[in-house]
C-alpha cells in the first residue's frame, strides 16, 4: 500500500543524509517529490533519476524551491530539513559562520513555511515537518550557532502550530 499516493511533498536539503532518505521513502510510498539541494547539479539530477524509478513525479531545485508550485500545482507536505554546521568556539566564531548557520537552518524554514502556508491554507490542508536537534534543547560545546538555530526551529514550530 502506498501511504502517500496522490500527495505532493517538498523536502529541503535532500541531496544527502536524512533529507535524501526522507525523499526516497516518500517517493517509495507514492508521493510526488519536489526537493531542494545545495550540492552539485549532477547530484541533484542523479537523485531525481533515482526517485523517478518509483514511478512518481520528482523535481529537484538547486537551493530554490520557489518554482515547485508551477511544477506540481499543489503541496501537501513540507519537510524542512536543510541544515549545516560551522562549528567553533564562540571566541573564534566569525559573524559570517554565525549568519550562515542561522540563515540556512532557521531563516530558510521561515521562508519555505511562509510560501507553503499560502498554498496549504488555500487547500485547507497540509503538514509541516521541521527537523531540529537535541542540541537545540541541550546545547553543545562549540556549536552555539547550530544550537541557537535548532532552538529557534523548536520555538518557531510551536508558534506556527498555534
Amino acid at each position: 500500500m502506498k501511504l502517500l499516493a496522490g500527495k505532493t511533498a517538498l523536502i529541503t536539503g535532500a541531496s544527502k543524509g536524512i533529507g535524501r532518505k526522507i525523499a526516497e521513502v516518500f517517493a517509495q510510498h507514492g508521493a510526488d517529490v519536489a526537493f531542494t539541494y545545495l550540492s552539485s547539479v549532477e547530484k541533484g539530477q542523479t537523485l531525481e533519476e533515482e526517485l523517478q524509478s518509483f514511478g512518481t513525479k520528482v523535481k529537484g531545485f538547486r537551493s530554490d524551491a520557489s518554482d515547485f508550485a508551477q511544477a506540481f500545482g499543489t503541496l501537501d507536505i513540507v519537510v524542512n530539513n536543510a541544515g549545516i554546521t560551522k562549528d567553533g568556539l564562540l571566541m573564534r566564531m566569525s559573524e559570517e559562520n554565525w549568519d550562515d548557520v542561522i540563515n540556512i537552518n532557521l531563516k530558510s524554514i521561515f521562508n519555505v513555511t511562509k510560501a507553503a502556508s499560502k498554498i496549504m491554507m488555500k487547500n485547507r490542508k497540509g503538514s509541516f515537518i521541521n527537523m531540529s536537534s537535541v542540541v537545540g534543547v541541550q546545547g553543545n560545546a562549540g556549536q552555539a550557532n547550530y544550537a541557537a538555530s535548532k532552538a529557534g526551529i523548536i520555538g518557531f514550530t510551536k508558534s506556527i502550530a498555534k
